[in-house]
């Protein structure tokens, strides 16, 4: 299997999926919020809180994976 898709790089770019879906999404929070849906906009905020508590977490075991804690 070539290092380009090691497990560790495969779940690295997942991460950054993750991330980049998070950033997108609070793009449309804010919009959301804008047009005066503040009920959807707390919604989305909480599972936004979520996916950053776990981010946390997901890198941590990515440091792990690649030895580097």
């Amino acid at each position: 299997m070539s290092g380009e898709y090691s497990l560790s790089d495969v779940l690295e770019r997942i991460y950054h999926n993750q991330l980049a879906l998070e950033a997108a999404v609070m793009e449309l929070t804010l919009h959301a919020e804008k047009q005066g849906l503040a009920d959807i906009g707390n919604n989305v905020r909480g599972a936004l809180d979520t996916i950053g508590e776990n981010a946390g977490h997901i890198k941590q075991g990515l440091a792990r994976l690649k030895g580097i804690v």
